[in-house]
């Protein structure tokens, strides 16, 4: 099979995985029937993919792909870092509130594994922190930013960016966020986030 048709498939594959997570949940959607709704043979679901855990933990890094991608080609490009957080922003916020986030975390609180928790968090948030942290670790060099620790300065912009909002979103109380909500949130968390640096230069 060529490279391309084995993408396209994949994809395919995904999007009937999120179909059955979303009308059955976790523990409804089996390998059999994710493949009967991608029109795929089983076998090649567990050639490609291993197990159910492998297929949700393949669609937990490509949901993280392009928030991997924009924070990189921000890094690469060494223009102003806080700037290339502030628009790399709107995408991970968008991402972490997005319907497939929300379907895999669900996913993850029903398997009793913690298989796909784990997964999650390595393809997710372990994966795109370091990343963050190395856009603050440049703003501390060009002396555009000085905090304590660049780690410690994306805890506060994750949790002034995110705050509880995927959470409301998982357990049902917020709707999907409009592209406008995530444009204003983004402004208040970059402005709350250099406050407080500046802040924490002055202590």
């Amino acid at each position: 099979m060529r490279a391309e048709t084995r993408v396209e498939r994949q994809a395919q594959i995904e999007r009937a995985a999120y179909r059955l997570l979303r009308e059955r949940g976790y523990g409804g959607t089996s390998m059999l029937a994710i493949a009967r709704e991608a029109r795929a043979s089983n076998e090649t679901l567990y050639r490609w993919y291993g197990d159910k855990n492998g297929l949700f933990k393949t669609m937990v890094e490509s949901n993280a792909q392009e928030t991997r991608e924009a924070l990189q080609r921000a890094i690469e490009a060494g223009v102003d870092p806080l700037e290339c957080l502030e628009n790399v922003a709107p995408v991970l916020l968008s991402m972490l509130l997005g319907e497939k986030a929300v379907l895999l975390n669900r996913a993850a609180a029903a398997d009793e594994s913690g298989e796909l928790g784990r997964a999650i968090s390595a393809g997710g948030r372990s994966a795109v922190a370091p990343l963050v942290e190395q856009l603050l670790r440049q703003a501390c060099e060009d002396g555009s930013l000085d905090v304590l620790s660049p780690s410690t300065a994306a805890e506060q912009f994750f949790s002034l960016l995110i705050g509880d909002l995927q959470i409301r979103r998982v357990i049902g109380v917020l709707p999907e966020p409009q592209p406008e909500f995530v444009v204003e949130r983004v402004s208040h968390a970059m402005m709350a986030f250099k406050t407080l640096c500046v802040r924490s230069c002055s202590d």
